[in-house]
C-alpha cells in the first residue's frame, strides 16, 4: 500500500482541475488540458510536496503515488530524481501521460522504436529537450518512447506524471547486440516508501 498524502497544498485544486480535464474527450483534448493545468500550478509553485516525496534514493529514482482517481480515469506520480539518476528507454504501457517539472531540470530524449527481426529493435532519438520548473509534455502511445534524466549535477529534481489509468508495467528497451540492436522486457513498477 502506498502512502498517499493527506496535508499538501494545492493538492485539493490539483485533483479537481485532474477531475475536469479528463473529460475533455479523447486522448489529444485530456493531455492538452493536463499539461495546460500542470503548468499553470507548477509554474506558480502551487503544489506543495511533503517533503517525503522531496527525498532522493540512493538506489534510483523513486516513484511516490500522490493520487489515484477512484474511477480508475488517471492517477498521480510524484518521481524524485537525485543526480547522474534517470531512465532507460521505455514506453507507457499504452497509456497516455502528461509530465511536468515540479522542481529542477529534467533531460528528455524521445525515441523511435522500431522492430528490426530476431525479437529485436532499432531505437532511434527523435528529439530531446531540457525542461525546467514548471513546464510539461504530453505522450501518448504509440508515439510515447523517451528517457527521462535528472539534469541537474548535484541537486535532485522532482516531476508529476499524470497517467490515464494504473502504470503498473511498462516495456524498457536495453542495448542488447553488438550492431546496436535494442532488447524489449516487462518492467513492473511499485512505489516507494
Amino acid at each position: 500500500m502506498a502512502f498517499v498524502p493527506t496535508d499538501c497544498p494545492g493538492l485539493a485544486e490539483l485533483i479537481s482541475r485532474l477531475d475536469r480535464a479528463v473529460e475533455a474527450g479523447g486522448a489529444v483534448a485530456v493531455t492538452a488540458a493536463v499539461k495546460a493545468d500542470l503548468e499553470h500550478l507548477l509554474s506558480a509553485r502551487r503544489l506543495t510536496l511533503p517533503a517525503q516525496f522531496m527525498a532522493p534514493r540512493p538506489d534510483g529514482y523513486a516513484r511516490r503515488l500522490l493520487h489515484r482517481d477512484p474511477g480508475g480515469r488517471y492517477s498521480a506520480i510524484v518521481m524524485t530524481w537525485g543526480p547522474g539518476q534517470g531512465t532507460p528507454v521505455h514506453d507507457h504501457g499504452g497509456l497516455w501521460c502528461v509530465e511536468g517539472v515540479v522542481d529542477g531540470e529534467i533531460a528528455v530524449t524521445q525515441y523511435r522504436v522500431e522492430p528490426d527481426g530476431d525479437g529485436y529493435f532499432r531505437v532511434t532519438p527523435i528529439g530531446n529537450l531540457l525542461a525546467g520548473t514548471g513546464s510539461a509534455g504530453c505522450l501518448i502511445p504509440p508515439t510515447d518512447h523517451h528517457v527521462l534524466a535528472n539534469a541537474r549535477p548535484s541537486a535532485a529534481s522532482i516531476t508529476l506524471h499524470v497517467y490515464g489509468g494504473d502504470l503498473d508495467d511498462c516495456k524498457v528497451f536495453l542495448p542488447a547486440t553488438p550492431d546496436g540492436r535494442y532488447a524489449e522486457t516487462m518492467k513492473s513498477l511499485s512505489f516507494h516508501e
